[in-house]
């Protein structure tokens, strides 16, 4: 079986000429060729800022760029027919497509209702800062647009836990919605600011049975429709744990086949945090890597101060690597974005070879390095910054390397802070597999390795790091490998 490799196929700021679904279809044969195996799309529904909408504010989940709805028919990304006929495409070329699924909150309600609120202190949700009072809402979505077509589910005050807009008073701020399921939150997985279960928009009320059973009836519409294979499930840190489960479970019921799952629980500090997380779930979702991501940003801003030996303490493909997804950056760590994190682009291809050409974890390659991006946006001081996303030249050759040579025994050498490396020994069923990774953060690298007795004998040449000459494996299967200074080499088996 060839190794799996992902691909988040967007960026904030999608702005090509060509839609993004159709893009996608187009470039589904390519793709397949390198070696990429699932590709996670966008949000693909309605939204309430329509079509220049990324997608994470959800207003109707039914509408797929099908109804005129939020002043468009399509989204940012196209056509509902554009959606169903890239997915078709994708997976007839052996593409998983995963799709985006937001369950934390709606936005763009349709009518005004009135409810009983409590207002809560923003740097503390479990502490109420008033009594009980009245407020109107935009907490009624009826819509109006697709007129009740596959769903005539109405949503409204009962539906959700809290807004942060009260419309007759025109004030902002965090209400938590007094409704017969409770005066406070959810249950969630995270405790910070007291509890979490709060973070945009109008949130969703969990414990409300019937906003379950629609959200399942509405899984079991979406697969049928539209036939993607896997879920990635946005900010569960937010939402109840036992709603996931709950319909996780339900949609395995129904499709048993199985989807791959992975889940965005954002957490820089804690691997406790998302350890926890994988045994409230016991296994039915696999969780990104953001710790390894932090590891990866500092690394590139300290340089020949960072420890590479360390680059993978304290991340979660070292402790659960079977329910892990690696990335080097997404749509929220890109520049400009809510959660800036770049990793700069020094460092880039090294990171990339930690997750690509490793045994453990899978990898999610992001948009803008295998096609770039410029976009325009305001920073935090409100001026306007134009951002360049170079194409990372030895990307393609890396996705192409751990499809055909990443496989068989991992050897690791992270013995020498400023220079580490590792082998692959390669399988008998997997013609010419086989590597060596060697990578600094300072000085030119060198380093015995050891390939393997098998490959006694066998020339090796660096494919991505420029260095020119041949290394040969000793009889005892050890070669002597070399990099270049801030930069890393992949050796693989020179062919006859």
């Amino acid at each position: 079986m060839d190794n799996q490799t992902l691909m988040q196929y967007f960026h904030w700021y999608y702005n090509e000429e060509e839609k993004l679904w159709v893009k996608a279809k187009n470039e589904a044969e390519t793709l397949a060729g390198i070696g990429i195996t699932a590709i996670w799309f966008p949000p693909a529904y309605k939204a309430n800022s329509g079509a220049a909408s990324v997608g994470y504010d959800p207003y109707d989940l039914y509408d797929l760029g099908e109804f005129d709805q939020k002043n468009t028919v399509e989204t940012r990304y196209g056509s509902k027919a554009a959606y169903q006929e890239a997915i078709r495409v994708l997976q007839d070329k052996g593409i998983v497509v995963i799709a985006d699924v937001v369950f934390n909150h709606k936005a763009g309600g349709d009518e005004l209702e009135k409810m009983m609120v409590r207002a809560v202190n923003p740097e503390n949700r479990e502490e109420f800062t008033s009594e009980a009072y009245e407020i109107e809402a935009w907490t009624k979505f009826n819509f109006p647009g697709r007129a009740g077509l596959y769903s005539e589910f109405i949503w409204n005050k009962d539906c959700f836990s809290g807004i942060d807009w009260a419309e007759d008073r025109k004030e902002t701020g965090i209400y938590s919605i007094q409704n017969k399921y409770g005066e406070g939150w959810e249950e969630v997985p995270s405790t910070e600011l007291g509890n979490y279960d709060y973070l945009m928009f109008n949130d969703i009320e969990f414990r409300n049975p019937e906003v379950r059973a629609d959200l399942k009836y509405w899984g079991e519409w979406y697969v049928n429709t539209c036939g993607m294979r896997g879920f990635r499930l946005d900010a569960v840190k937010h939402i109840s744990t036992d709603f996931l489960v709950d319909w996780l479970d339900h949609m395995k019921s129904r499709f048993p086949e199985g989807f791959f799952v992975v889940a965005e629980n954002w957490n820089i500090e804690s691997l406790e945090a998302l350890q926890h997380y994988l045994e409230l779930t016991e296994g039915r979702m696999q969780l990104f890597d953001s710790l390894l991501h932090r590891n990866f940003q500092h690394a590139a801003q300290e340089k020949e101060n960072y420890d590479l030996t360390k680059i993978f303490d304290d991340t979660l493909v070292q402790t659960h690597p079977l329910l892990t997804v690696t990335f080097v950056d997404n749509h929220d760590s890109q520049p400009l974005q809510a959660l800036e994190s770049y990793v700069e682009f020094w460092f880039r291809p090294m990171a990339y070879a930690l997750i690509l050409l490793r045994e453990q974890g899978i990898p999610c390659v992001f948009y803008p390095d295998l096609y770039g991006a410029t976009y325009t946006d305001e920073d935090k001081e409100g001026e306007e910054v134009e951002v360049t996303l170079p194409v990372l030249p030895c990307l393609t050759e890396m996705i192409k390397i751990r499809k055909g040579l990443s496989y068989g025994l991992q050897r690791e050498y992270f013995d020498f802070p400023n220079c580490i490396g590792w082998t692959r020994e390669g399988m008998p069923e997997k013609e010419h597999s086989g590597l060596a990774v060697l990578m600094s953060n300072g000085a030119e690298g060198f380093k015995a390795m050891e390939m393997g007795i098998g490959h006694a004998g066998r020339i090796m040449v660096d494919v991505i790091g420029g260095r020119a000459e041949e290394v040969s494996v000793n009889e005892n299967g050890w070669a002597a490998f070399f990099c270049n200074a801030e930069s890393l080499a992949v050796w693989v088996l020179k062919q006859e």
